[in-house]
């Protein structure tokens, strides 16, 4: 399932030689053969990414700007037509805020992502910071009034820590001292009602007041993955900007706690946790126990490769850049990802997997291929072609490989922006929506960035 430490000796002498230098990517990268009519040429492959970054902005801007309520609307069809209730999530308002801020950055100029973020960073600090209790609602109507379920307007860690996301890059980007005091009352509020003081990690929902859910919410347990990378992500941006020594604390500690318990070992993430870290498993239960909790107990291929990158920028945040067992668990994670849910034939990362009972091997259970999931992958396999230039795994090769297939079956030629699966899979998608309160452009335009950065020798 793993690589150990001693096998993985040479990659790393690689890393630790070359990592003042820009390591060179040879033009084609992979084996003969192993690519056929697929497009490999360094150049025109980033003619390619910023032809599609490009379109990301023009497709998504002013399009989703709600200039009657504030903040940006949610919902958008097939066509990019505005269609829909258009609430508004925290988790997609401050995602919004954090590319436009993440793109004036790349791009070296202000606007028009300056005035792009304000509309959101204005209706984050105005409309969906709770003024009476703290923290940010997760889910308002389009007008800014607060949703819940039975009047219970519960708050998430994970929608915070993408506020505290978004808000940490606007300040980079824009100098904007209010964003950063919010995203430092934002950490504050979250030390005080989210943090897990005797296990430590955060719990994943509180009550409007403040109360976390030490416990079962529901079928929901206290603490996930998803909310810990991102996170963990989040501290990351913050700490760029506000070197604190509690915000220090408070990441190294998330950075272990992914690294070393969600992922340990075992090359992948375990999803979902009890409160002492114990991990929710439904793999001795019935099968039909398993089915009905299959979203806490599967694995994620695409937020495992997924975190390969984000645990390689918190070190580098962290002044562990050249760490071995962080490089070692992180390219366990994709070399899994690879070995186990990637299809061979054209392409692409699957969703999900499975390690049955009685079982040593992992049985592809979701074969349709979301959107963020190809982009990650994208980012993570060509970085980790950088770091280990000459690996069997030929990183190199499956990036040019995803690529071709997120230009033939991920990305809509007809009418543009990125469907929610791959229509090779789930055509229906076709005509399915192209923005929802769970899909903006964050995942697409941070791994088009990256791409062109590293491909430019910038990364």
């Amino acid at each position: 399932m793993h690589k150990s430490p001693t096998k993985l000796l040479v990659p790393i002498l690689f890393v630790l030689i070359f990592s003042s230098v820009s390591l060179f990517i040879d033009q084609t990268g992979c084996a003969a053969g192993q690519t056929d009519g697929v497009e490999t040429n360094r150049d025109s492959i980033m003619t390619e990414l910023r032809s599609a970054l490009k379109s990301e902005f023009d497709l998504w801007y002013p399009l989703c700007i709600d200039t009657v309520y504030g903040g940006y609307f949610s919902d958008i069809n097939y066509k990019w037509q505005l269609e829909g209730r258009q609430t508004k999530m925290i988790v997609t308002q401050a995602r919004h805020v954090w590319s436009n801020s993440n793109a004036a950055i790349h791009y070296g100029q202000k606007e028009p992502y300056h005035t792009t973020a304000r509309y959101g960073f204005e209706f984050l600090k105005n409309v969906m910071w709770d003024k009476e209790y703290g923290g940010f609602y997760d889910l308002v109507s389009r007008e800014g009034k607060p949703i819940g379920f039975n009047g219970n307007y519960n708050k998430t860690a994970y929608g915070n820590g993408f506020a505290i996301y978004g808000l940490a890059t606007y300040y980079q980007a824009f100098g904007d001292t209010a964003a950063l005091n919010l995203a430092k009352e934002t950490f504050a509020w979250l030390e005080h009602h989210s943090y897990d003081p005797t296990y430590g990690g955060y719990f994943q929902n509180i009550s409007r007041s403040g109360e976390p859910f030490t416990g079962y919410l529901g079928p929901v347990p206290p603490k996930d993955q998803n909310s810990m990378i991102h996170l963990m992500e989040a501290f990351t941006e913050l700490y760029t900007v506000w070197p604190d020594t509690l915000l220090k604390d408070r990441l190294t500690a998330l950075f272990h706690e992914v690294r070393d318990t969600v992922i340990g070992n075992k090359g992948y993430m375990t999803l979902f946790f009890q409160r002492d870290w114990t991990p929710v498993s439904y793999r001795d239960s019935s099968e039909e126990s398993r089915k009905a909790n299959f979203e806490f107990d599967h694995i994620s291929f695409g937020h495992d490769v997924e975190t390969a990158y984000l645990l390689l920028e918190t070190s580098k945040t962290l002044g562990i850049e050249n760490d071995t067992t962080t490089l070692r668990v992180a390219k366990e994670l994709d070399d899994f990802a690879l070995k186990n849910g990637w299809n061979d034939s054209i392409g692409g990362i699957y969703d999900g997997g499975y390690i049955f009972k009685g079982d040593n091997k992992v049985t592809v259970v979701l074969k349709t291929t979301e959107w963020w999931s190809q982009i990650e992958a994208l980012n993570s396999f060509l970085m980790m072609s950088r770091l280990f230039p000459n690996d069997p795994m030929d990183y190199y090769g499956k990036f040019c490989i995803d690529w071709n297939y997120i230009k033939k079956y991920v990305i809509d030629n007809k009418y543009g922006g990125w469907y929610w699966d791959g229509i090779d899979s789930a055509p229906k998608v076709e005509f399915g929506p192209k923005s929802s309160i769970w899909k903006c452009n964050y995942h697409t335009s941070r791994g088009l960035i990256n791409c062109i950065e590293r491909l430019g020798g910038k990364l």
